[in-house]
């Protein structure tokens, strides 16, 4: 379980990484809306990445599936870049699918 923990921490600290680098590319090349949504979305995103571990995790003990809690994140996000009009849906949505680099980046390292 300890490695499970390292795998987590270093998952969420590379999608950190990966989404300062794109809300800063996203201020300089766009602007300030764009990168704020962007970073609003990557929030979700490492929310969204916390809720799947944390299901992933109690499947060991009692549980047999995993949680279905954590779809609530990517649709929120959705309707708050619909509702909202400091956040822009495209860099939102992009911004929540950041995380997926870091798993790509992790499979890649390990494999």
């Amino acid at each position: 379980m300890e490695g499970y923990a390292r795998l987590q921490r270093r998952l969420m600290l590379v999608t950190l990484v990966i989404s300062l680098c794109a809300a800063l590319f996203a201020y300089l090349r766009f602007d300030l809306l764009v990168a704020r949504s962007l970073l609003v979305g990557s929030c979700a995103g490492l929310l969204y990445l916390r809720l799947l571990a944390r299901s992933v995790a109690r499947l060991g003990g009692g549980s047999r599936q995993v949680g279905r809690f954590q779809i609530v994140v990517p649709v929120l996000l959705v309707v708050a870049a619909a509702k909202l009009p400091q956040l822009e849906l495209l860099p939102a949505f992009l911004g929540f699918l950041l995380y997926k680099p870091a798993l790509i980046l992790q499979t890649v390292i390990d494999g």
